[in-house]
């Protein structure tokens, strides 16, 4: 039983890593900030996520379980896509004076491309 469970670990350790390799080279190669944006948000909560499924097995398995796995999956969970959404309103901010973004609708609540008033 144990053998097949150390099988298992290994196979999520390596689809981690895969995950985590892929979205760093996604990170450096393409063009711009908005693409460059979904490489290492997706991959790496695929990756860490692969990676503390597999150290939270190994603890099972091999050393008494713990909760830091989860501690640190749940924050993982809940802070990529904050920070994803965080630079993509940074982007769309700085690049205010484009011609190629869609204007805004006439609706006061939508705040992402609104003019800025100057008094």
């Amino acid at each position: 039983m144990t053998l097949i469970l150390d099988i298992l670990i290994v196979v999520l350790i390596g689809i981690g890593a895969t995950f985590l390799l892929i979205g760093s080279y996604g990170l450096i190669k393409l063009p711009d900030p908005m693409s460059r944006l979904h490489a290492p948000t997706k991959s790496s909560t695929l990756g860490v996520g692969s990676l503390l499924i597999a150290s939270m097995l190994n603890a099972w398995v091999h050393h008494d379980p713990s909760v830091h796995e989860v501690l640190v999956m749940a924050f993982l969970f809940v802070s990529a896509p904050i920070s994803g959404n965080f630079i993509s309103k940074t982007h769309l901010h700085m690049r205010r004076n484009d011609t190629d973004l869609p204007c805004p609708p006439e609706e006061k609540s939508w705040a992402s491309t609104a003019p800025v008033k100057n008094d």
